[in-house]
């Protein structure tokens, strides 16, 4: 594993995926490494939408999405990173785990510093869960960090 020359650092704009950033940073200065910073976008489909839609063009709301989330991952960069950092965004589209499990494994990244959202119960059962997926399906090793104690917890 070591040394870890390459992180992919999932993010999808919440609270956990920046404690995640947080700990990719620090790595990512320890070890002199390059850190990619990935944003999935979901895939639109207009299956979705019924024949009340007909005029919805879903590639430009494909397109529009993907341009918001190129802008909001460039200010997470900018205002979270350091500067001495080498540091790439990527804006995908799909599946977020399968994505990441993509890029991972094509790219040849040692590691995957990843958040959990800690859904429990009927919320982990519907949506899944991102990061667990990653941890089966991944090639390289991958680092959860769990999402930060609310109050009240």
């Amino acid at each position: 594993m070591l040394p870890i020359k390459k992180i992919l650092c999932p993010v999808d704009f919440s609270e956990p995926s920046y404690e995640a950033l947080k700990v990719a940073e620090e790595l990512a200065g320890q070890f002199s490494s390059e850190l990619s910073v990935v944003h999935v976008v979901r895939e639109v489909s207009s299956s979705l939408y019924g024949p009340e839609f007909s005029d919805f063009d879903v590639d430009a709301y494909q397109e529009e999405l993907e341009a918001s989330a190129k802008v909001k991952l460039k200010e997470v960069v900018e205002e979270r990173l350091a500067k001495y950092l080498k540091v790439s965004q990527v804006i995908m589209r799909g599946k977020a785990a399968d994505r990441i499990v993509e890029i991972s494994d094509e790219e040849s990244f040692d590691l995957i510093v990843i958040a959990t959202h800690g859904q429990t119960g009927w919320r982990h059962f519907v949506f899944g869960s991102v990061t667990e997926k990653v941890v089966r399906l991944g090639q390289c090793p991958v680092l959860t960090i769990h999402a930060p104690k609310r109050e009240g917890d």
